[in-house]
């Protein structure tokens, strides 16, 4: 009979700590508690936002365009209506009118740990439907993005007793937002990659990598169901490129990023304005209604047809690429439509501009193959003009390149797309149309550091973050 402490001493004992071990080591970061709390973020936001998407998409702005372009003179009253509805929402039924959309999510990623309120989460997605849905120049990546990055924290608080950390919640809250996103534009890679791209200018929020993966795919799959996976603005694209479209695609690049440059600066300037302003919310939502109506009244007052700069515009990429029309009515589209965007979210409009920024670069993206390349690839300058424009205007290169890609079908512009993409987001600079996005801490304290130890100082914050790591 073998003793106790000699059993003790036996060998398989020792291997067996030693699997314990690695196997501790191996899952240190407690990465398959995703696999349960990341699926049930990503239905639970896919259902929702393809509610938001059918609202505003289906029942609002259809037969609502249609009057528009067939009543020009309701444009403005319709859209001042829609915007006073908003900021009546905003002011009396939120705590702060001026927090919403990717902005507000932003804030609470570098300044609360993730917590965001929920109390006013249905207010808010209502104000994004009058926004969006009587006229505004936006679309429905804001109140998607919101809606996902909140019910990303709702699930941190309803679910962080079955082993979630502090620290997650602001994962949940980025894995949310890349589930809204990639739900509105059926495009779940572009979700994960804008989310993670969203709270930096130069850098990734890398911690959230895997639960926005599996959010975005199932928040996908969720609207999917529903609504299709064809892509949203599928067009034909050619299978080649050559050298010459590749050097063009730099100059368009650099020009989109001079243009979403002043863009991005003036945006900023303007809704710092009417942030401080004081006025009643509604009266702020009642001016940029009746001057973002304005824009849409003179343009289909000199240019007959479907395309408008205003509403969510989504029709709006098939007629710019249909080639039947001149680049003077092209960038003045553009144009107006960034002008629009400025009177809409610049007083306040409760959603986003991605899509006001990728449809303004497809116009000039045209109208430069038109009128600058004489090139008969239109879809692809087009493509390019996307790119350029939301780098430069959201500091998303990344996101910018793999949207085009997965929601136009364009994936044989993937490389010109990126040209474009890099030379605008280094053109623009700093400016972006986020005033809360920052730069990662690294590149803040080289930045400031003597002349001579930038290296050094970067070098050390990146080993601080890399201990920081190790403590969470």
């Amino acid at each position: 009979m073998i003793s106790k402490s000699r059993w003790s001493r036996l060998p398989w004992q020792k291997y067996t700590a030693v699997v314990r071990q690695d196997l501790s080591e191996t899952y240190s970061r407690g990465l398959y508690k995703w696999l349960v709390f990341a699926p049930i973020m990503g239905a639970l936001t896919g259902l929702v936002i393809t509610l938001v998407a059918e609202i505003i998409l289906k029942w609002m702005w259809p037969p609502l365009l249609d009057y528009y372009l067939h009543h020009p003179l309701a444009i403005v009253p319709g859209i001042a209506l829609g915007f006073v509805v908003a900021g009546l929402i905003m002011q009396y039924l939120t705590p702060d009118p001026n927090e919403h959309s990717t902005e507000e999510v932003i804030r609470s990623y570098h300044e609360h740990q993730g917590a965001i309120q929920t109390k006013p989460f249905i207010p808010k997605l209502l104000a994004a439907i009058a926004t969006v849905g009587m006229g505004g120049s936006a679309a429905l990546e804001g109140p998607s993005i919101y809606g996902g990055a909140v019910i990303g924290a709702w699930t941190w608080k309803r679910l962080k007793r079955f082993g979630l950390q502090p620290r997650d919640r602001r994962i949940l809250l980025i894995s949310g937002a890349a589930a809204g996103m990639s739900a509105v534009f059926r495009a779940p890679l572009t979700g994960i990659i804008f989310a993670l791209e969203m709270p930096y200018k130069d850098d990734l929020a890398h911690e959230a990598l895997l639960p926005a993966l599996i959010s975005s795919v199932v928040s996908y799959a969720t609207m999917a169901a529903f609504l299709g996976a064809k892509p949203l603005f599928d067009f034909a694209s050619g299978t080649a490129y050559t050298r010459n479209d590749l050097l063009w695609s730099a100059v368009l690049g650099t020009l989109c990023g001079l243009v979403a440059m002043a863009f991005d600066i003036t945006f900023r300037k303007t809704r710092t304005f009417f942030v401080k302003a004081r006025l009643p919310h509604w009266v702020k939502m009642l001016i940029g209604g009746v001057l973002t109506g304005l824009c849409g009244l003179a343009f289909i007052s000199h240019y007959k047809g479907g395309l408008i700069p205003i509403g969510p515009n989504y029709e709006a990429v098939g007629l710019v690429l249909q080639n039947s029309h001149s680049s003077a009515e092209l960038l003045v589209f553009g144009f107006l439509k960034l002008l629009a965007t400025l009177f809409s979210l610049g007083v306040g409009g409760v959603s986003a501009m991605f899509v006001p920024l990728f449809l303004t670069g497809s116009a000039f993206g045209t109208a430069f193959a038109q009128s600058v390349a004489h090139s008969p690839s239109l879809g692809l300058y087009a493509a390019v003009g996307m790119a350029a424009f939301i780098a430069a205007g959201y500091k998303t290169p990344l996101a910018a390149v793999a949207f085009v890609a997965e929601a136009t079908g364009g994936h044989p512009f993937i490389v010109p797309t990126l040209i474009g993409a890099a030379v605008a987001y280094a053109v623009s600079g700093e400016a972006s149309v986020s005033g809360d996005q920052r730069l990662h801490e690294g590149v803040k304290r080289a930045q400031n550091a003597p002349p001579g130890q930038e290296s050094g100082v970067a070098i050390e914050s990146l080993a601080h973050g890399a201990h920081r790591n190790e403590q969470d």
